[in-house]
């Protein structure tokens, strides 16, 4: 059954199933139709996000394991809701001690049956597996290596600090250094992992080893726990965590939805770049909602004031246009960097495997492999999405990226070599093992490249509106209009009525309600920029660079009222920041020097915040609320499935790890919470208007104002009508002489104790006399009681 809402809970072994039954009433009576959990089967020891999957076979132990999952769903469908469930197809933890199915391999190497679990390049790797998990070269942590003797006659395992790895039978009693040579695997410094690590893994991690799931028996054996959940109904829906990494996306999607009988709800981590939608032909119910994101967020910055802001942020933090100063230039150098540096051995990988199919064809045999590195690289970080594949018959990887990289060569080797690596990327030079696993590595790769190089490196370099540097986001045009939200919003109702639809999510780098604050800067930069004086001439300890002060006091606004409410939270949050920026420092390169300055920095400020940053905060509250209050209102009424993380049904100020990722806990109640319950209330006593089948049609104001209200009408019966850019409209003088056309009424306002508001040309100003929002509706919704947890 397709959802009415859906909310988040990360589980941990600290947050069981056992704390989210006892979450269920409240939940419950806040509308929702199920419950969205995040990775549910038996993942690394401790973990508290899950996606570290160890054994796809059992639910995780330390979260209750199968019996716990049952009782918490008997306990959801009590209180009629259901259970959806985060599942990990690409990836699992690269930990042998705990990934049965890998220590396997590395025991009994190519021959053991896991052995086609994974993308291993046995040749690459001398026939070994390259375990980069030393702290140092092997000759300097040698005295840190041991064998110990396993359960069986000639067996036994080495070990390194916490690290176990089984041996290969027969060698527990060779000398050391043999023992070492006679291992499926090699024990390297975790240096060697960028450019010497033969498995695919999830981007640039080395601890998630990637997993074929385009194997038949791979899928059968990884998915069989899930989908006998699924035919139980235990479980009713399914997330589908990055599909981009898998090697075909839509013939897994296939291959799922047969398993499931079409039964499941079933929506995909699919990250949308500009105008690209997905494929119509995916069995699929839509996305996870990081478009929907994007377009209710971009609602509510001004246009005009961003670029101001921008061209503030560039005289205040001086970057260099390709290094923070221009968004296009910025997304360039840093892809560059990427898959030259983090991503070498994946462009190795695939150099080799096309220097394969060149040397094998008389056609292409005369290809350099240095030509056909370079094209590789080319064509890759100019690709506009996240990986190619084909929509409509047209292939997303298109001839102008093509042009674009044969442009940039003076040497004819590499231009030529770009229509090779084109055509092999997209399948058209014939068929063979060799050009499959080409065409599966290059898209993996395009996808992981471009979330590490815009996700984790040019949003942290590019800093104009925090707000907009988002997952699915475009931060160099962070501004929607309301007729660019009608035409989306229209395009779901027709195309993906049940698709999700999210404000925050375990993966946001900023809350909606810290986004929805930091977005009312793009509405005043001329006095940000004075802010940023004020603060700078007061601050006790400079800032190590004016880039990371930018950073920090827009951070510390979004923040506003909960700035000192975790202690550590900003300064912890700007380390995350410049390490993954990587212009001073690195995650594996770090400046201490440079990292001190920055604790420093954000230590000397006064609890709760500079008098003046404090005084903004106050100052522009109005607007963060209508903001917030706005966003909210909009992605629960829109078409789609709404979705709420954990605490977003009350006012939520929260940043990227640990705050996103920590136990539920149980909040006080504010408008937030009344507006999230009427919203829900509605969806839940009339689910035809916002279903498969509900429409939506804009609403469009009349008057002065008119651009500042956005209002939509679904199915006829329900009116949202929300404020834009609140400090500019009371800057111009308010709504007078605006009114809003609503279809014949009388319709009740769900917002305002049910008020009686007549059809016809409402006068804004009485319609947003107490709140920025409005939810009207033609039937008056019974109230209901509310349950503290």
């Amino acid at each position: 059954m397709t959802p009415i809402a859906t909310y988040r809970l990360q589980l941990r072994p600290d947050f069981t199933f056992q704390a989210a039954a006892r979450a269920v009433p409240y939940l419950a009576s806040l509308g929702v139709s199920h419950l969205h959990l995040s990775p549910v089967l038996e993942a690394l020891p401790g973990s508290t996000h899950g996606y570290d999957v160890t054994d796809h076979s059992r639910i995780r132990g330390e979260l209750g394991g199968e019996e716990g999952l049952r009782r918490l769903a008997a306990a959801a469908l009590r209180h009629g809701l259901g259970l959806v469930v985060d599942l990990v197809p690409n990836h699992m933890s690269s930990v042998a001690r705990h990934n049965r199915a890998l220590w396997e391999v590395l025991r009994e190497g190519p021959a053991s049956p896991y052995a086609r679990w994974f993308d291993i390049e046995w040749d690459a790797g001398g026939g070994k597996v390259l375990l980069p998990v030393l702290g140092g070269r092997i000759g300097d942590v040698r005295n840190r290596l041991r064998v110990e003797p396993g359960e069986g006659p000639g067996s036994g395992v080495l070990r390194y600090e916490d690290h176990v790895f089984p041996l290969r039978d027969g060698t527990a009693s060779l000398p050391f250094a043999e023992l070492l040579d006679a291992q499926w695997y090699r024990l390297g410094w975790w240096r060697l992992a960028r450019t010497e690590l033969n498995y695919r893994r999830f981007f640039t991690i080395s601890e998630l080893i990637g997993v074929r799931v385009e194997d038949p028996e791979v899928f059968a054996a990884t998915h069989g726990k899930v989908l006998e959940l699924v035919r139980e109904g235990v479980i009713e829906g399914l997330r589908i965590d990055h599909p981009d990494g898998l090697a075909d996306p839509e013939a897994y999607l296939e291959r799922l939805h047969a398993a499931t009988g079409g039964r499941c709800w079933t929506v995909v981590e699919k990250i949308l770049t500009g105008e690209e939608r997905l494929p119509a032909r995916w069995p699929v119910d839509g996305t996870t909602g990081y478009d929907a994101l994007r377009y209710v967020d971009g609602l509510f910055v001004d246009g005009p004031g961003a670029e101001r802001l921008t061209e503030a942020y560039r005289a205040f933090a001086g970057p260099a246009p390709d290094r923070g100063g221009i968004w296009e230039p910025t997304v360039r150098r840093a892809m560059d960097w990427v898959v030259t540096h983090e991503l070498a051995t994946e462009l190795s990988l695939l150099t080799r495997t096309a220097g394969r199919i060149c040397a094998a064809d008389p056609v292409l045999r005369d290809h350099a492999p240095w030509a056909l590195r370079t094209a590789t690289t080319e064509l890759m970080v100019r690709l506009p999405v996240y990986r190619p594949y084909r929509i409509g018959g047209q292939e997303v990887l298109t001839e102008e990226a093509a042009r674009e990289a044969k442009e940039t060569f003076a040497v004819e080797e590499e231009a030529v070599a770009v229509d090779v690596i084109r055509d092999l990327a997209l399948g058209r030079l014939g068929e063979g093992p060799d050009h499959t696993a080409f065409r599966a590595r290059f898209a993996q790769t395009a996808s992981a490249l471009r979330a590490k190089s815009v996700e984790d490196t040019a949003f942290y370099r590019y800093t104009p509106l925090l707000s907009a540097n988002e997952v699915g986001g475009d931060p160099g045009r962070p501004a929607v209009s309301p007729q660019e939200f009608h035409g989306y919003a229209a395009r779901l109702a027709r195309d993906w009525p049940a698709t999700g639809t999210v404000l925050s999510t375990h993966d946001t780098k900023r809350g909606g309600d810290v986004r929805a604050a930091i977005a009312v800067l793009s509405q005043c930069p001329e006095r940000w920029a004075g802010l940023l004086d004020e603060l700078t001439a007061a601050s006790p300890v400079p800032a190590p660079d004016p880039h990371l002060a930018w950073s920090a006091w827009q951070t510390a606004f979004g923040l506003g009222p909960d700035l000192a409410a975790v202690p550590g939270r900003p300064g912890d949050a700007l380390l995350k920041a410049v390490r993954e920026a990587g212009l001073r420092t690195t995650w594996t390169e770090p400046d201490p020097g440079y990292e001190q300055a920055v604790t420093d920095f954000v230590a000397a400020w006064p609890p709760g915040g500079p008098p003046e940053l404090t005084k903004a905060v106050r100052e522009l509250a109005p607007h963060t609320r209508a903001n917030a209050l706005g966003a909210a209102l909009v992605q629960l009424t829109m078409p789609g499935v709404p979705e709420l993380y954990q605490g977003t049904e009350r006012t939520c100020r929260t940043l990227v790890d640990p705050d996103n990722r920590r136990p539920f806990t149980a909040g006080e109640p504010d408008e937030r919470t009344a507006l999230t319950r009427a919203a829900l209330r509605l969806r839940r006593h009339f689910p035809e208007i916002f279903g498969d089948s509900g429409r939506y049609a804009p609403l469009t104001a009349a008057g002065p104002a008119a651009d500042h209200c956005l209002a939509f009408v679904r199915s006829g019966a329900v009116v949202t009508a929300v404020t834009r850019l609140s400090l500019r409209l009371a800057e111009s003088g308010g709504w007078a002489g605006t009114v809003l056309e609503l279809p014949d009424g009388p319709w009740f306002d769900l917002l305002a104790g049910q008020r009686r508001v007549e059809g016809g040309a409402v006068v804004l100003a009485e319609l947003f006399a107490d709140r920025p929002v409005a939810l009207l509706s033609r039937l008056a919704v019974p109230e209901e009681p509310s349950v503290p947890l």
